[in-house]
């Protein structure tokens, strides 16, 4: 199949490489037990914009875990000497590592976690609707990241011409993420596993998306469909929705491994530099991102004090500034003790990085994706920054399924195209959604 947009990357095929025995999806029970619903810690049902209503929902994610619930790992306490904090902090970066090693060996023990885990997601939906089967848009966020991360380009997105073609959009939050960490918190594993997340995310496809897009309020817990209906959308999709998959980094190898295991779901997927990687040990960079995980502040005395260090830091002074002030807003809470702190803890950020399966499988699963599915690849384009692992790692990543797929530089943003170029972002997305499905395309509606 030829894909319907062109390329900046031209074809280049995937050297030699030894397979990682990818499993298929483990399978899940609707949900696990849970005593009583959870409360929303920040509830919206707003405007978003003149056509735009946003409300904020909860679906429980799938379960049992892969993993098995085994106690968070201790964090050291803080020590003004340099030297014995970069100590204390490398001893349990091994900690994890060793631990996230023997996980994958098979040598952690016990049995899969049962604890309910929750996902919070935004809907994002018209207020009028016009009958027609449009578009529904689903994004999966890089780690992090809360869900209201992808709102600058979706601002930009939702009011650009191309939100004719669009009813409704869903933003999706990982279990130690966002609003969904602090439901999650007495219940997270001291272990994490990728491909969880791309269970979750079908989970909520199969069994909660409702079947119909309407501008009608819907409760702040979906309900469970009937199970004919989570059945049929196993094998024939959905009847009245065509899902556009947008996945970043970590929200791109979960859009993956989702679509692999439940083809059917989708009708395309952008994937926005996912960490998708052929490299079966901890590169110096994965390990980076782990330091700086752990080194991370968490805790300042206001959130006006927080976005003021933030604007200083080479890190977060490369963003948008309404990403950034969206980071501020809903990435941080208020602290019991005190002034604000992250949402998601430093600690659980490194957990997740710690992964060692879900970006290999991703990576070598990738060749897999139904050819029916069309894959538009959005990679960063900064001279110091061509994708993860590099430029040449990424040639070759974008090429892994090369039927009905093609890809695009943005030359103005890193890895973190989301944060930092939202409106190059939103453009792009908004080119392949109407090049695919708008009036002058084959696959209109």
């Amino acid at each position: 199949m030829t894909a319907s947009m062109t390329s900046t990357y031209l074809f280049e095929p995937t050297p030699p490489w030894t397979t990682v025995n990818p499993k298929p999806f483990l399978p899940f029970r609707t949900h696990c037990d849970s005593e009583e619903l959870p409360t929303l810690p920040s509830p919206r049902n707003e405007l978003f914009n003149d056509t735009y209503v946003v409300s904020t929902h909860l679906v429980p994610g799938g379960c049992p875990r892969l993993t098995p619930d085994i106690p968070l790992p201790v964090i050291p306490k803080f020590s003004t000497n340099a030297a014995e904090r970069k100590r204390d902090i490398q001893q349990l970066l091994t900690e994890i590592t060793e631990r996230q090693a023997r996980f994958v060996k098979g040598e952690l023990g016990g049995e899969r976690s049962e604890k309910p885990l929750w996902n919070c997601v935004n809907r994002y939906v018209k207020r009028v609707q016009d009958g027609r089967k449009g578009l529904t848009l689903f994004f999966a966020h890089a780690n992090g990241f809360p869900k209201e991360i992808w709102e600058t380009t979706l601002r930009y997105l939702l009011s650009s011409p191309t939100a004719s073609l669009i009813d409704e959009v869903w933003s999706w939050e990982a279990v130690q993420h966002g609003d969904t960490a602090l439901i999650n918190e007495s219940n997270l594993s001291g272990i994490f596993d990728w491909r969880d997340n791309a269970r979750d995310i079908a989970h909520f496809l199969l069994y909660y998306l409702p079947e119909d897009t309407s501008s009608k309020v819907l409760p702040t817990h979906l309900r469970l469909l009937p199970e004919a209906l989570s059945e049929s959308r196993k094998t024939k999709g959905f009847s009245s929705r065509s899902l556009v998959a947008v996945g970043h980094s970590f929200g791109g190898c979960s859009s993956i491994l989702a679509a692999v295991n439940f083809p059917a779901l989708f009708s395309s997927i952008i994937l926005v530099d996912p960490i998708a990687i052929d490299d079966r040990g901890y590169s110096p960079h994965l390990l980076g991102l782990m330091l700086g995980a752990l080194s991370r502040r968490e805790h300042w005395p206001s959130r006006e004090e927080a976005l003021r260090l933030f604007k200083t830091s080479l890190f977060f002074g490369a963003w948008h500034p309404d990403t950034l002030q969206l980071y501020v807003t809903y990435g941080l809470c208020e602290d019991p003790q005190g002034g604000v702190k992250l949402k998601m803890s430093a600690l659980h950020e490194t957990l997740v990085f710690a992964d060692r399966i879900g970006a290999h499988e991703a990576w070598e699963l990738l060749e897999k994706v139904d050819e029916r599915i069309e894959l538009r690849w959005i990679i960063p384009g900064k001279p110091k920054d061509k994708g993860f692992m590099g430029e040449q790692a990424t040639r070759q990543r974008v090429w892994r399924r090369p039927a009905n797929s093609s890809n695009v530089v943005i030359h103005s943003a890193g890895h973190l195209i989301a944060q930092e170029s939202p409106e190059e972002l939103a453009r792009e997305i908004s080119a392949f959604l109407e090049k695919k499905y708008g009036p002058r395309s084959r696959a209109y509606l």
